[in-house]
């Protein structure tokens, strides 16, 4: 395996790219990436890749147009190179949230990314809990969608034990991931109705369940500026949950997130590394961090070794 995989990684993610190598036991590939003055991104790969299997490990998180361009670029670099295929491995899928016209005259981005990325030549796609499903179909080429469901539960499971606990979903498209997760932990499930009156903005209406003298534990596939997050503990609060917890895959956390959270009631937010913290996410005591780097270099393995990936999707 070590003679015929090469693992490159964009500016976007190196921490966790380098986890993955460890994981692996492959060394991290050569590349140098350079910006010049007027924005142009240039990669040289420095080494040989003909005939090799690579993987490219590259979240299209902020600044996500930089890093979409260095996924594309250093694709078609390692294609001229004779690479024998390329898979994108993209644990945070930008512009995932533009999966469909929700009004008129508006983009399909989410489908224009992966036309972008194809045409680039990858050969398959690797990722990790995309925010709409149906986002597979928009490639011709094949995706995995990995789930961070084992190592979100593994921590909850430890975490709470013993604990009456209530899974609890900001919007109603989000129940089915929560039904999954409170089925799995054997707890009570709750909803909250929640109305969007404007991008990153939110508005909660009520509760739908028992919360009360119960943990509350808020689960989301991402959190980006936390208003739906902070509104969704207030809630829980004024509908007396005796302690308030959150969960998500991706924390993106723009803007005001991070003064949000610390501002509520929640006492711990759990995000996984898909996308790297910020120096202000970093700097809080709130905010927990656990890994996917196994749960991608163990996809990374079967897929090399022509094994089955659909384990790993539970």
């Amino acid at each position: 395996m070590r003679d015929k995989i090469r693992i490159f990684s964009g500016n976007s993610n190196p921490v966790l790219a380098q986890k993955i190598c460890d994981s692996l036991g492959v060394p991290m590939g050569t590349a140098r990436v350079k910006t010049f003055s007027d924005g142009e991104i240039l990669i040289e790969i420095g080494e040989n890749v003909r005939g090799r299997d690579v993987y490219v490990i590259q979240s299209t998180c902020a600044p996500t147009n930089n890093n979409l361009m260095e996924l594309l670029i250093m694709t078609d670099a390692l294609k001229r190179a004779s690479a024998a295929t390329i898979t994108a491995v993209i644990p945070y899928y930008g512009y995932a949230r533009q999966d469909r016209k929700a009004a008129p005259r508006t983009p399909i981005t989410a489908k224009l990314v992966a036309d972008l990325i194809t045409t680039a030549g990858v050969d398959r796609v690797v990722t990790v809990d995309l925010h709409a499903g149906q986002i597979q179909g928009f490639f011709n080429i094949p995706v995995d969608n990995l789930y961070a469901v084992p190592v979100i539960l593994d921590y909850l499971k430890k975490r709470f034990a013993g604990e009456q606990i209530v899974m609890v979903t900001p919007d109603a498209g989000g129940t089915e991931r929560a039904r999954a997760f409170a089925k799995r932990l054997e707890c009570t499930l709750a909803v909250i109705d929640k109305r969007r009156t404007g991008p990153n903005v939110a508005e909660v209406m009520h509760l739908i369940g028992d919360v009360r003298d119960k943990v509350a534990i808020i689960l989301d596939d991402m959190i980006d500026t936390a208003g739906t997050l902070t509104q969704a503990a207030k809630a829980l609060k004024e509908n007396g949950a005796r302690a308030i917890y959150a969960c998500a895959t991706h924390g993106v956390l723009s803007g005001p997130a991070i003064d949000r959270i610390n501002n509520s009631d929640i006492e711990e937010v759990v995000l996984t590394d898909t996308v790297p913290l910020g120096d202000k996410g970093q700097n809080t005591s709130k905010v927990r961090v656990l890994s996917v780097a196994e749960l991608l270099a163990e996809a990374i393995r079967r897929i090399h070794e022509d094994e089955s990936v659909s384990s790993l999707f539970v």
